[in-house]
């Protein structure tokens, strides 16, 4: 597989994608899987992107909150997932993979995580740094002939309360993807 490195020059790599940025070298290993639809338990919003750390701490905590008093219960690490608008703002959903369908309320809401093919790639460091995950992704997903097929997400694997350092904070993000479609007759 080949891998884009800063001055543009393709090289090869054995395992996977990875994109070196002139911003301290930067690589990401880009892997991709077929996922299976997982039910989800969020808080939504609509927000400018200086809005986001505060909000996304108080909607996991509604979220981790709500769930036992309705049982249910995380099974894996907290995300959002972000829809950019025209204005620059984003429609956002943060919360927890749950078992199954949770009861919507008036803060908490049932919604399903998308299956089918994802790209994804670990970002180590602050999440104001994650943009070059995600031109890795889109660059991975291009250079294999797919497209975009909806909003990413964002795992959070490291809780910022257990390690305060910013730079040892990990976080999946995650594009799910298709085959480019070809026009009749090409």
């Amino acid at each position: 597989m080949p891998v884009h490195t800063a001055d543009g020059t393709m090289c090869p790599s054995r395992n996977g994608f990875r994109l070196e940025m002139l911003t301290g070298m930067v690589n990401y290993e880009v892997s991709s899987q077929e996922r299976a639809p997982q039910p989800a338990a969020v808080c939504a919003a609509t927000l400018a992107v200086d809005e986001l750390p505060a909000w996304l701490g108080t909607a996991l905590g509604t979220v981790a909150g709500y769930l036992p008093a309705h049982r249910s219960f995380p099974v894996g690490p907290p995300f959002a997932r972000y829809h950019r608008l025209a204005d620059g703002r984003f429609d956002v959903e943060a919360g927890f993979p749950v078992p199954a369908t949770i009861e919507d309320s008036v803060q908490v809401h049932p919604v399903l995580l998308p299956g089918g093919s994802v790209a994804s790639t670990v970002h180590v460091g602050p999440y104001d740094e994650m943009v070059p995950g995600y031109h890795a992704l889109e660059a991975w997903i291009t250079e294999r002939g797919g497209e975009l097929a909806g909003d990413p997400w964002e795992v959070y694997l490291s809780d910022p309360g257990a390690q305060p350092d910013p730079a040892t904070w990990r976080t999946e993000i995650v594009q799910p993807y298709r085959e480019k479609a070809t026009a009749p007759g090409n």
